[in-house]
């Protein structure tokens, strides 16, 4: 642990570099996620301003902070990487890189990886030069997880793959897959599957757009036929995938609600735009302006429950069952403030092509209860887990 001197010194320090170094475009919420940088084989960067950032960010390791030196991060204590962000913050700078693979598989290389996984694979993710899809789902694997059936079989030198997975995000655009598979039929359903990294340029993988009822498709059905892996990218042991699995997924919830602090706009100012004042200054709707006061204070305290969890995380601490409370919040927070951003509006809210893509984002959010573990099979988590209520 640094001293409150050094800390005191890192944060005057990292403040100085952040505003002579983040550019002005670059000071601003992402209002969607084609405004966001992903890194991988086929990104290109939005602007210039994007570019740099990006760049002066990887080359401190900033985009991965915490994680060590030696696999592209930033080498950051606990307490300094707690400071970056407050600073990061302070000047509401976009994240220099997005990733599946800073969020989910980052994490279960560093705990489950052997050295060399983690040297080949870790620092192409801190760098962006590789982009992650998650291969869990399948068309009759939803909640269900343990019973996927995509089949790994030892052909000797590599694994062959067959099967499909579904809900499959930016499948279309990812370079590699990390995906759950079945290596044994005998025995429990879930002591028969492994956890597999899979490189996507091949002839055996395809994929196809899911269309959401926004009109957008970040969802993807993703096939293998006969598609290979390399046996170097078994992560963890042979049939011993599901405790990464579930491990992995706690990353994602964790990751997914965080969306319930997210808001790309200030609502109140919008609605006062579009409502006017009252004669004592204020949103001149009551009942709008008593529902986004009570949803903004929602978002601080599930921000500073995040902030607390993510605490206790960085301090070795296994956060479990509490992924799954983040998660059912924090994406109820979500939904219900871009309900509300849509009454800012007023009936231009609705308008399917508005400049703002209000509806679309809307809709989008529907979306939120499901993806990451249904709300239902999270408040079955939580009653039974965290609450310790039976079963009947």
């Amino acid at each position: 642990m640094s001293n409150q001197k050094d800390l005191d010194n890192f944060r005057i320090n990292t403040r100085e570099w952040l505003i002579e170094n983040c550019p002005d475009s670059m000071r601003k919420s992402s209002d969607s996620d084609e405004d966001k940088c992903w890194g991988g084989k086929k990104w290109k960067f939005t602007s210039q301003d994007q570019k740099l950032w990006f760049e002066r960010m990887s080359d401190k390791g900033w985009t991965v902070p915490d994680w060590p030196k030696e696999y592209g991060g930033g080498g950051l204590t606990s307490e300094e990487h707690i400071i970056l962000q407050e600073e990061l913050l302070n000047i509401n700078a976009k994240p220099p890189l997005e990733s599946f693979g800073i969020w989910m598989l980052g994490p279960a290389l560093l705990k489950y990886g052997t050295e060399k996984q983690k040297l080949k694979h870790l620092p192409d993710i801190a760098k962006g030069r590789i982009r992650w899809a998650q291969g869990y789902s399948e068309p009759n694997s939803g909640s269900d997880l343990a019973s996927v059936m995509t089949k790994c079989e030892d052909k000797g030198d590599f694994y062959e793959i067959n099967g499909q997975k579904v809900w499959t995000s930016y499948a279309d655009e990812a370079d590699w897959i990390f995906a759950l598979v079945r290596t044994n039929t005998d025995g429990p359903k879930h002591k028969g599957i492994s956890f597999i990294l899979i490189d996507m340029d091949q002839p055996g993988v395809s994929t196809k757009p899911i269309k959401l009822i926004s009109g957008k498709s970040p969802f993807c059905e993703t096939f293998f036929e006969n598609a290979r892996a390399e046996k170097n990218n078994l992560i963890g042991e042979l049939n011993a995938g599901w405790e990464i699995a579930k491990y992995l997924l706690t990353h994602e919830r964790e990751m997914i609600g965080g969306w319930g602090i997210e808001m790309s706009k200030p609502i109140n100012g919008i609605a006062i735009k579009n409502f006017g004042l009252d004669k004592n200054k204020k949103l001149s709707d009551p009942i709008l302006r008593t529902d986004i006061a009570r949803t903004e204070i929602d978002g601080i305290a599930f921000g500073a429950k995040m902030e607390d969890v993510q605490e206790s995380s960085k301090s070795g601490q296994s956060i479990g069952s509490l992924s799954s409370m983040l998660k059912y919040y924090g994406t109820e927070l979500n939904k219900k403030r871009l309900e509300l951003l849509i009454d800012s509006y007023g009936y231009e809210g609705l308008d399917w092509d508005s400049e703002d893509d209000v509806a679309r984002k809307w809709l989008r959010t529907k979306a939120n209860s499901i993806e990451g573990g249904t709300s239902e099979i999270q408040l079955n988590i939580i009653s039974k887990q965290i609450l310790n209520l039976p079963n009947n």
